[in-house]
């Protein structure tokens, strides 16, 4: 089905060539960061196609500006198609397609990403399935785009994995109508690794719509996502020093290192359906057609089943001694559907005022219900959560004010949230910005309710768990000439994690992850992060900082992160062969202070914390030569370059090592018809 899904986009792909012109740089505008970037504006030569489009959406010019290309956000920010190459680029050249600054990956592309800087400022209103490990390649709604485009408009992301396997996310947009646009995209990966029983694999389907009538007054978006996610576990090493070893190199070959066990599985599979309209009730206008009054109504829709599987042929001592049965067949399933209405009221004096109610359905469930001699473990979370809830934003000139509260008023698993924010243009190159952020929900449902085959891992925290409190309160200052400064602080209470009780005899006999709980902290954690990012130039060379400072104070070690990160770019750019190719060449430099790195566990599919040894202190350094020729942006990378001559002390995870030294290479191709 991949197969098929991949050839039907290289089919219906346009395979023109594309010509850019040197037309004046735009600025793209960041509407949430309050951020501009100055970008080189291509513009596309369009060859009169040789079916017929209906003459609303057949562009007037054959050369169409690439700003025409939009593309809208759930929030309905819009930016448009980018083919410009810059370090930015770079960052978000990899699996997740994010700046991966804030995360360390494991061996394999697909596994999972360890955590090393915390943001608390940004919550869901209502719980999650859990495995939080393997959602990292997980399109939520938030994740999907809608495009509006004059012609069809195709993206080809390709890029080399670890053994037999290759990356590739495939776009095409495409409009019916001026009115009516049109997308579909898939995203196919699977690489073997270079470690054994370490294959991962995915698979992303994507599809959406937006269609807006002739008058302007009724708009419709919605899309359809279809993921599989899974991953071969060998939980970590089962000796160090084989990976260590630095004096025979008997085991340079990683396939011959021993690992704990071969014959564990988990999986992600989700299913989604989407649906947002709104119809505006009237809408006034002054002589200049500047829009003075709007009054509109709305309707959204979600409906998502998901499932998280957990599978072993045979029972391993790492995760217990006594299964009930074998093989292990564990699999949360959670079925929700999410409607809301709402009403808008715009006016240019009084700014843009929305309200909303909303009925969340939830069933989180396993298959039977467990009777032991501690109790009885139901097999089910089942509910409805009413809530009310609205939003406001205004510009007051330099000044913009936005914010969005909502409570829940029926339920017992939601909570509440109020966000509130100030931006403030001093001048055309520095602008503040101020918030605060509360919110208050149950944790993740795995850590209420979770059956197992394995005897250890079943557990009932409904009565006893409370709702997770966050307290935050951020600041930021964006400079064109001195940087861009975050900074956050956040009070947390009822903190919940994952923590292993097993004792050091068991440690050393490699159960820790056996004795895997959940558990909630009552006391107040605080923590406070400071980011700060700059660029310095001089003639064609570039040399990009971020620096990520983090502080917790908390009176047990249960919120570990390491207390500096940073990451160091120092590239050349230049225009070769008579401006017909674009190069940027340098080396990436990433660091972060030693701490207790949380480790991982295959069967939650989560990570848990653990205070017997620190990790970190070890530089990534990474050498890359990107190109870019006409909309093609070619990448080659010698990953983890200092590797080759430095000490295999290097993890992601407690047993869990970094990857080895990797050259791999790959392009991002935009086509437009």
């Amino acid at each position: 089905m991949r197969f098929l899904v991949f050839a039907l986009l290289l089919l219906v792909s346009p395979t023109l060539f594309a010509q850019q012109d040197s037309l004046p740089p735009v600025k793209e505008v960041d509407s949430i960061n309050k951020t501009e970037t100055v970008v080189p504006r291509d513009s596309v030569r369009a060859k009169k196609p040789n079916f017929r489009i209906p003459e609303r959406a057949r562009p007037e010019k054959d050369t169409v500006p690439i700003t025409d290309y939009k593309i809208i956000s759930y929030y309905r920010d819009t930016t448009f198609v980018d083919t410009t190459l810059t370090i930015k680029k770079e960052y978000k050249y990899n699996y997740i397609r994010e700046d991966d600054f804030e995360l360390m990956p494991f061996s394999n592309i697909g596994q999972p990403y360890n955590v090393l800087g915390r943001t608390f400022s940004k919550n869901t209103l209502y719980p999650q399935i859990g495995a939080v490990a393997k959602h990292a390649n997980y399109f939520e709604i938030e994740d999907i785009d809608y495009y509006n485009v004059p012609t069809p408009m195709t993206e080809l992301m390709f890029k080399t994995t670890l053994e037999q396997g290759q990356l590739l996310d495939a776009l095409l947009a495409f409009n019916f109508s001026k009115r009516f646009n049109v997308s579909v995209a898939y995203k196919g990966f699977r690489s073997l690794g270079k470690y054994r029983f370490d294959q991962s694999q995915s698979g992303n389907f994507r599809t959406s719509f937006n269609y807006s009538n002739e008058k302007g007054n009724y708009n419709i978006r919605g899309h359809i996502a279809a993921q599989d996610i899974e991953a071969e576990e060998n939980g970590g090493l089962l000796n160090r020093d084989q990976f260590e070893d630095t004096e025979t190199n008997d085991f340079t070959d990683r396939s011959r290192i021993d690992v704990r066990y071969t014959n564990a599985n988990n999986r992600i599979l989700g299913k989604r359906y989407y649906l947002d309209q709104e119809l505006k009730l009237f809408r006034s206008k002054d002589t200049t057609k500047t829009r003075l009054t709007s009054l509109a109504i709305g309707h959204e829709f979600g409906y998502e089943t998901k499932f998280y599987d957990f599978t072993q042929s045979a029972q391993n001592d790492a995760f217990g001694l006594d299964p009930f049965v074998t093989p292990i067949e564990d699999r949360a399933r959670l079925k929700t559907m999410l409607n809301r209405g709402f009403i808008q009221f715009s006016n240019k004096t009084l700014g843009n005022i929305k309200g909303w109610a909303s009925l969340y359905n939830y069933n989180y469930f396993f298959n039977s219900i467990l009777i032991t001699d501690e109790g009885t473990i139901q097999n089910q979370l089942k509910g409805e959560e009413i809530a009310l809830g609205g939003s406001y934003s205004k510009n007051f000139g330099r000044l913009s004010l936005k914010g969005d509260i909502n409570y829940n008023v029926s339920g017992d698993l939601g909570g509440s949230f109020f966000n509130a924010s100030v931006d403030y243009d001093l001048n055309e190159n520095n602008i503040i910005s101020a918030g605060i952020h509360v919110s208050s929900r149950m944790p993740n449902f795995n850590y209420l309710l979770y059956q197992s085959d394995y005897r250890n891992f079943n557990w009932q925290n409904t009565d006893t768990f409370d709702k997770q409190e966050i307290q935050s309160i951020r600041f930021g200052f964006n400079s064109k000439k001195l940087g861009h400064l975050q900074a956050e602080y956040s009070a947390l209470d009822n903190y919940t994690y994952f923590q292993s009780i097993a004792t050091q005899e068991q440690i050393e006999a490699s159960q820790e992850t056996a004795f895997v709980k959940p558990f909630q902290h009552t006391e107040t954690i605080n923590h406070l992060r400071v980011k700060y990012a700059k660029d310095f130039k001089w003639r064609r060379w570039t040399l990009s900082n971020t620096i990520l400072y983090q502080e917790v104070t908390q009176d047990e070690q249960v919120l570990n992160l390491p207390q500096l990160v940073t990451r160091n770019s120092l590239y050349f750019s230049k225009d070769i062969f008579k401006k017909a190719m674009f190069l940027q060449t340098g080396v990436t430099f990433k660091y972060f202070t030693s701490y207790n790195m949380n480790a991982y566990n295959p069967l939650l599919g989560e990570f848990y914390i653990q205070n017997r040894e620190e990790f970190g202190a070890y530089p990534l350094m990474d050498l890359f030569i990107n190109a870019k020729v006409r909309q093609t942006r070619i990448y080659l990378k010698a990953e983890h370059l200092n590797s080759i001559f430095s000490k295999p002390n290097y993890y992601s995870a407690p047993n869990y090592p970094y990857r080895d030294f990797v050259i791999r290479f790959g392009l991002v191709w935009n086509f437009f018809s």
